[in-house]
């Protein structure tokens, strides 16, 4: 086998590969490469397997920074992987991203078990759901066993504890059985304070810029070329070896690149190649906090050319009229919490260009809704930032009734943007989704758990609770394995009341956007909403289609406009508008109707 990397400052490198049997390790000079000065190069015995590191100027044996399996961990060897030995059973012709309904999955507790292998004999339960891709998040490997998978290091390989390469490959293979498509959260903007061994190899990271995890991933500075290159051909293995159907890519507002080419242009042309490549369609999701239209408009409008964005203004909107919380990021949409709701409904983002007094300055720019078709933004009530982030990372399910999660699950589902659900949302799961670590350097794991404490004191939190002060709420330790165990799905909770209601009104409700094309239409300027903010009550029109919801504690009567209007689903029992078009809803309760 050929075994190469890049190192522009060593002065000498070394392949080792470990003996078998209790051999000692075999240790090859390397050369550089003819063509490319920069890389290293040497040929010897491998195939699946093989365990090998490098060693730069006769220092410790380090993990190959591309290396596709960490066997032992971030710290350990790396393995070869034979991609071509897995033996796909499930024919794909692939499944794009227009018209989906995504599933975001944590695999380290969507299940007890906590394994890809796990998470795949639960794939049924999403098929039957009817969403149409299942969004994992990170999984490349990081210290320890369990964790959220964003201080992940190895960015070409898969978690061990998840069951590894092999492991990925049988989900995928499971999930394109179950017709569901695969999206894979990726990492560029940051490595893992532990286990990252790239510094030693060249320059992956810059002091030019720096980032909330400390020096930006270099993309601008001396060397960038190669560590581009390197998040490039991390990002299309994923889908290439894995048949993966497409990225979320995490917080892109956080990779620093002057460059006239921005990265992101780059990653999306390069995977419209590798679409075009394999004849099956592939997709980019972002995650971006700048309220920026750019980043989904196509390449030739002078945008990035990403598929879609993740719209946290819908989510904070939503959040506020269910809950009526007002701290922090919500504070600018609770003044009008039905007002922000319908602007972003039919504007995209409620911030664009309007003064933010979270961030003390003006944000976002307006979308062009005349280019930019709705399913490019992403609406969703709950995600594993805007529940894990809470201090006692709780759902809404933890302090809203039934009914108004069915009207928020009504606005999300129906709306006109790609829907995207968090699982257990789809039953009320009564289980938290809390920060949890598993970190196996002390000092890292006590500087995590007492940051975490201290992010969420000056809320009125406990840094550290006494004995007296018990029943005084407290952040969880992230270190704690408890935590975690928390965390996870009880897979008992659908088929009990109030979950297998609400599980019921789901699937009604993605059912719905199935076969109505009212709710795939793309043209958000199409969109039309009436609300009253005394009263509570907001309607959407879709086409010939009406939601409505009664977000107060008093039945409503809301003028639809639509006499004798058909009731094509309701949480609670509604009799059809009269010729006075006028529907009344009970409390905490919402409906669909069509007109024809």
């Amino acid at each position: 086998m050929r075994f190469e990397v890049w190192a522009p400052r060593a002065e000498r490198m070394d392949l080792v590969l470990e003996g078998g049997a209790g051999a000692a390790r075999a240790t090859h000079a390397m050369a550089r490469d003819a063509e490319r000065p920069e890389w290293w190069a040497a040929e010897a015995e491998g195939a699946d397997g093989t365990r090998y590191g490098f060693a730069v100027d006769g220092g410790a044996v380090l993990p190959d920074p591309r290396s596709p399996r960490q066997p032992d961990g971030p710290d350990g060897l790396s393995a070869v992987v034979d991609h071509e030995r897995y033996a796909w059973r499930a024919p794909w012709a692939g499944r794009g991203l227009r018209d989906a309904v995504l599933y975001e999955l944590h695999v380290g507790t969507y299940t007890p078990e906590g394994t890809l292998d796990a998470a795949a004999g639960r794939l049924g339960h999403l098929a039957e759901l009817g969403v149409t891709h299942v969004e994992l998040m990170p999984l490349c490997p990081f210290p320890g066993r369990h964790g959220w998978g964003y201080e992940g290091v190895s960015l070409w390989a898969v978690h061990e504890p998840y069951g590894g390469p092999e492991a990925l490959k049988r989900f995928v293979d499971a999930a394109h059985g179950h017709g569901l498509g695969v999206v894979l959260d990726v990492v560029h903007n940051h490595l893992g304070p532990s286990g990252n061994h790239l510094p030693a190899f060249g320059p992956y990271f810059t002091d030019t810029h720096h980032t909330p995890w400390g020096a930006a991933v270099n993309l601008d500075a001396p060397g960038s070329d190669e560590v581009r290159a390197y998040l490039l051909g991390s990002a299309l293995g994923w889908l290439r070896d894995y048949r993966i159907d497409g990225l979320r890519l995490d917080a892109v507002h956080a990779l620093r690149d002057t460059r006239a080419r921005h990265f992101l242009e780059e990653l999306a042309a390069a995977v419209d190649g590798l679409s075009a490549e394999v004849d099956r369609p592939l997709g980019l999701i972002a995650e971006s906090d700048l309220n920026d239209p750019r980043l989904i408009t196509p390449r030739a409008g002078g945008g990035l050319g990403l598929y879609a964005q993740w719209n946290d203004d819908f989510h904070h909107a939503l959040h506020t009229v269910l809950t009526g919380e007002s701290q922090g990021y919500y504070a600018d949409f609770a003044a009008r919490p039905l007002a922000a709701l319908a602007k972003t409904l039919t504007c995209g983002f409620f911030h664009d260009g309007t003064f933010s007094s979270f961030r003390g300055r003006g944000h976002g720019r307006p979308v062009d809704r005349a280019r930019t078709p709705a399913y490019r933004l992403l609406g969703y009530a709950q995600t594993h930032d805007q529940i894990g982030n809470r201090a006692q990372g709780d759902r809404l399910s933890a302090s809203l009734s039934s009914g108004l999660l069915a009207c928020g699950a009504a606005l999300t589902l129906t709306g006109p943007f790609t829907p995207m659900l968090f699982m257990g949302e789809e039953w009320a799961a009564g289980t938290p989704w809390q920060f949890f670590t598993d970190h196996t350097d002390p000092e890292l794991a006590e500087a995590v758990r007492r940051g975490r404490r201290r992010e969420f004191a000056a809320h009125g939190w406990t840094e550290e609770p006494t004995p007296r002060q018990r029943h005084i709420e407290h952040v969880p330790d992230p270190q704690d394995p408890k935590t975690r165990e928390r965390s996870c799905l009880d897979w008992s909770e659908p088929e009990r009341e109030p979950h297998a209601r609400v599980l019921a009104w789901y699937r009604d409700l993605i059912a719905l956007r199935r076969t109505r094309a009212d709710l795939t239409d793309p043209d958000l300027a199409a969109v039309r909403v009436a609300y009253d903010e005394a009263a509570g009550w907001f309607a959407v029109r879709r086409g010939d289609l009406r939601i409505a919801v009664n977000l107060s504690g008093e039945a409503a009567a809301i003028p639809l406009g639509a006499p004798h209007a058909r009731v094509l689903a309701a949480w609670d029992p509604v009799d059809a508008p009269g010729a006075d078009g006028v529907l009344r809803l009970p409390p905490e309760s919402c409906a669909v109707l069509a007109l024809a």
